[in-house]
């Protein structure tokens, strides 16, 4: 019990420290796991042999994470899915495969060994991939979509390159028993060496007999039980249990696969494709997350702290060598492959570097390669060691793609801007949902307009629906002297990007001081750099929506309709006052968490609404008695 006290500490406290400083430094949250683990087991040896049994246990992690991506999905979203999970995920397996296994024969192994290898190293980290992806916002990119779509065909993939291993072994399995002998096939099973399945042995039909009924059963179970058990659970009112009966899922379903020789991973995620439409969805992904996040993150630890630093500092050389040219190889493949369905410009570059590492399924099919006499444990430990130093690279991809994306920013192509044939009295600088609202309202009302956006696309938008919308980048002087803003009356600024927002209403008000700035704010901190600015009128541009929702809420807990107006309206007349209050404290280079004349006006300034609020409800009740 101490020494697992200690080891649990010691795990803990690694990632408690190094996490935090390596996501600070922006390298993302995967690497901090990598390095914790690192220094706890090579560089200062705090953690022994028991880093190979907790890894099994961290796995979970990964089998969890597929369980809540089943839950984002439906079966329909899998089956507007298949061409890029069959075309490109399976493009990318074969060819990886190929490319890997032709290098593996080319430094002299045989031709199963060279199989073996290839299918172990092409398929990628779902865990770092998808972990990364989701801290980084480009899940929902098309480049992150196409990941995805690879990472699962690979996961799926799993199952038949299991059953394909066996048939490259020259000689039956062989375990390694407690009295020195060696025993094999299900000698070692019923000794208890091998691993516990209930097809081990059975003829190919029963095997494939187990798997379709493993398969039936969680597409059943999750189809007709859970719905009872789920309100079983909540007669009990016991919200712990709601947190066991999602662990029991996904454990159970895990030892069921298990048993009939599947991917635990892979049955997670079909469970939770089966759940995807049930009532129980959200209950189920927010108990599971804490166990996710904390599973994988131990997983990456254990990645780092079993790395066989002696092999290592042995053959640094031929570890960091092959690492590379695995990165390199798949890279090529995934480069060709993502040209090939239409990946462009970043989306390409993130779907090649991305997915470029080893995973942690080659951890799985190297053990059952070397179990089952297919690699010599020797190449076995050699390629265990690149998988993970592939894996330690990913982070590092990940910022080369960053770089890349930031130069390809720069480097888009300008288009030549329209020539403005025409004034009004509004100019609306930028076309976006914002500046489309204030165009109708405007125009609507019998005022010309001039709409100016540097994005070709909002402009042709618009061209479609008959409104007249000119190109070209609104900050530009002559732009905007060949708009009219000489004569115009006002200017709106609706530009996404804050720095170009700011700057515009500089220029507007100290060239032309007469025109009334009209400025939407993206937050606090925009509005003091608007209001410094000059700008006349500046809307943050959740503000107005938000207050209207509060004032529906009042509504709908007691107030009047008249009592939540002005409720209202004693709300956004303080607002107004605050800003201008906080204005005369806040400091462009300071933040206003660290800023204490700021944080102490704004205290005192929240302490006057209450009492605005109070006196107005003090008021409604007296007289409604």
């Amino acid at each position: 019990m101490d020494s697992f006290l200690s080891q649990a500490s010691i795990y803990l406290a690694a990632a408690v420290i190094a996490v935090p400083i390596v996501a600070r430094l922006g390298l993302g949250s995967v690497l901090g796991y990598l390095a914790a683990g690192i220094l706890i087991g090579p560089v200062f040896g705090l953690v022994g042999t028991e880093t190979a049994e907790l890894q099994h246990f961290a796995e979970f992690g990964v089998v969890m994470m597929l369980f809540l991506i089943g839950l984002e999905l439906d079966p329909r979203a899998l089956w507007a899915m298949r061409h890029h999970l069959i075309g490109l995920g399976g493009l990318q397996i074969f060819a990886s495969t190929g490319l890997l296994a032709g290098a593996a024969m080319a430094l002299g192994h045989d031709w199963q060994v060279g199989l073996a290898v290839g299918l172990a190293l092409a398929l990628s980290s779902t865990a770092i991939v998808l972990q990364t992806l989701s801290e980084k916002g480009l899940t929902g990119t098309g480049g992150g979509r196409a990941a995805f779509s690879v990472l699962l065909t690979q996961d799926i993939a799993v199952i038949p390159i299991l059953a394909l291993l066996p048939l490259l072994a020259s000689t039956p399995p062989t375990t390694l028993a407690a009295d020195g002998s060696i025993q094999r096939g299900a000698e070692a099973v019923e000794a208890g060496h091998g691993s516990l399945s209930l097809v081990e042995g059975l003829p190919g039909w029963a095997v494939t007999l187990m798997t379709l009924g493993a398969i039936a059963f969680v597409i059943l179970a999750g189809v007709y039980l859970t719905r009872p058990v789920f309100r079983f659970i909540h007669a009990s009112n016991l919200r712990e249990m709601y947190t066991a009966l999602a662990l029991l899922i996904v454990v159970g379903i895990s030892f069921l696969m298990t048993l009939v020789g599947l991917s635990p991973a892979l049955g997670a995620f079909l469970a939770g494709v089966v759940l995807a439409n049930s009532e129980f969805r959200h209950e189920l992904e927010s108990d599971l997350e804490p166990f996710k996040g904390l599973l994988l993150g131990l997983f990456f630890i254990t990645v780092g702290a079993g790395i066989n630093y002696r092999l290592f500092l042995a053959e640094p050389g031929d570890v960091i060598g092959l690492a590379l040219l695995v990165i390199l190889a798949k890279g090529m493949v995934l480069y060709f492959v993502g040209k090939a369905f239409g990946l462009r410009g970043r989306n390409h570059w993130l779907f090649t570097l991305s997915l470029a590492q080893a995973g942690e399924f080659g951890f799985v099919l190297l053990a059952f390669s070397t179990q089952i006499n297919v690699l010599p444990e020797d190449l076995s430990e050699k390629m265990l060691l690149v998988i993970a130093v592939s894996m330690m690279i990913t982070p590092l991809l990940f910022i080369l793609y960053e770089l890349l994306s930031k130069r390809m920013k720069d480097a888009h192509v300008e288009h030549t801007p329209d020539e403005i044939d025409e004034v009004g009295t509004v100019i609306i600088a930028g076309i976006g949902r914002f500046g489309q609202i204030v165009h109708r309202l405007v125009n609507a009302a019998g005022f010309t307009t001039v709409l100016l956006d540097n994005d070709m696309q909002a402009v042709q938008l618009m061209r479609r629906f008959g409104v007249k919308s000119f190109l070209g980048d609104p900050t530009r002087p002559e732009l905007l002297k060949a708009a009219g803003i000489a004569k115009a009356k006002v200017l709106v600024v609706a530009l996404d990007d804050q720095d170009k927002a700011t700057a515009l209403v500089a220029y507007a008000k100290r060239h032309y001081p007469d025109v009334h700035v009209v400025a939407r704010a993206y937050d606090r901190h925009h509005v003091f750099e608007l209001y410094n600015a000059g700008a006349n009128d500046i809307v943050r541009e959740m503000f107005d929506s938000s207050l209207r929702a509060g004032r529906y809420v009042l509504e709908n807990i007691g107030l009047s309709e008249y009592e939540a107006a002005q409720a209202e309206q004693t709300y956004y007349a303080h607002d107004r006052h605050t800003l201008r209050e906080l204005a005369s404290h806040w400091r462009p280079d300071t933040p206003a968490s660290e800023n204490p004349a700021y944080i102490k006006r704004a205290k005192e300034l929240e302490k006057d609404l209450e009492t605005a609020l109070l006196s107005l409800a003090e008021e409604h009740a007296k007289k409604s008695a």
